[in-house]
């Protein structure tokens, strides 16, 4: 056998290493159902178990995990005390899994600002947790693909490069609607967006992959901070200028003409490539109803959801952005749209909001 055969068959024998997790959680149930989900996966092993914050800290240092996954609620040091303590060197990417009632939601938001990447909801019956199954390694997934960005890891592809811009070289058009699609690390980024939009700018349409109830506290938070009014969206609600709406979690959100402009509408219909709300329906539903009327912009995520709808925004000769790879906590949606050709200009977040921030409604109505 020549020494070339025999190198590739050693590589070929080299299995890829695992994600290794840390289960943070004061039950031993949910220990259990988080362990299923994530072993049955093939590509993520659960490394050790810790019962609260304190605990978690001793296990961190010694099994240096890939990912946490972590609950709010526990004795002793809680997640949001914990989340706060690792930051730094020991910063290891977290998602949380707890119990996301009304009451907690706010919990949820405020270990998402503490420095957690992603939040899905314990289950509560047999349907919920087949989705629990399918969702929660994709999660931990993208907090991994979080951490090889904060270590330096070389960037997965160079396809941004031909593309990128400034806000100086975009010739923006004032349009009657703004399509907004994110998912991991996308709390964050719409908030920034939202914060920099004036009382006045065009009607604003966001599908961020939310959990059930999230959705509604999420948009109160931002309508509270942002210096427009943001809503959780419900069918029959107009697009209007100084206006983001919101998709629920766990539903979509369309967009359709209505005499004098625009208005949403919400269904549970089937998930859209594993997702609801689906990004791909909102930006089709803009393409169909605005035309070149709209800009869509793509945000960080995990995955390939708002490829397809971008680049129908595109066809339909929307101006249509991307965040640039630097800037994303997962460089996953806005990477495929780009291979899909689905986008005009790549920029930094902080550019995308400086850009769509200068957008001042029209004065006539529409």
């Amino acid at each position: 056998m020549s020494p070339i055969a025999s190198s590739r068959e050693t590589r070929q024998k080299i299995p890829k290493r695992k994600i290794r997790v840390l289960v943070v959680d004061d039950s031993a149930v949910a220990r259990k159902l988080i362990t299923d989900a994530l072993e049955e996966a093939g590509d993520i092993e659960v490394a050790g178990f810790a019962a609260d914050g304190y605990a978690a800290c001793e296990r961190v240092a010694v099994l240096r995990p890939d990912v946490l996954t972590l609950d709010i609620g526990m004795p002793g040091m809680d997640g949001i005390t914990f989340l706060k303590t690792v930051k730094g060197k020991n910063w290891v990417p977290a998602v949380v899994v707890s119990a996301i009632t009304s009451s907690g939601c706010q919990t949820a938001l405020d270990a998402l600002r503490a420095g957690a990447v992603e939040v899905i909801s314990k289950p509560v019956d047999k349907t919920a947790y087949l989705d629990f199954r399918a969702v929660l390694p994709a999660k931990v997934r993208a907090a991994f693909a979080c951490r090889q960005r904060v270590q330096g890891k070389p960037p997965a592809t160079g396809v941004a490069n031909a593309i990128t811009g400034t806000v100086s070289s975009l010739k923006l058009r004032v349009p009657a609607i703004i399509a907004i699609g994110s998912s991991t690390g996308g709390t964050e980024a719409v908030e920034t967006i939202l914060r920099q939009m004036p009382g006045d700018c065009p009607g604003i349409v966001i599908a961020q992959h939310i959990p059930a109830r999230f959705s509604l506290m999420f948009a109160e938070r931002l309508s509270h901070v942002c210096g427009i009014r943001v809503k959780e969206a419900a069918s029959g609600d107009k697009v209007r200028p100084g206006l983001a709406l919101i998709a629920p979690g766990d539903q979509h959100m369309t967009v359709r003409k209505c005499p004098g402009g625009f208005e949403a509408m919400v269904n549970q219909g089937p998930r859209v490539g594993f997702q609801r709300p689906s990004v791909d329906m909102l930006f089709q539903s803009v393409a169909e109803a605005a035309a070149a009327d709209a800009i869509g912009a793509i945000l960080t995520g995990m995955g390939n959801d708002g490829s397809a709808g971008l680049l129908a925004m595109k066809r339909a000769r929307a101006l249509t952005l991307a965040q640039d790879e630097a800037s994303c906590a997962v460089f996953g949606m806005p990477k495929e749209a780009i291979r899909a050709g689905a986008v005009d200009h790549v920029l930094p977040l902080m550019q995308i909001a400086a850009a769509l921030g200068s957008l001042h409604a029209r004065l006539q109505t529409r």
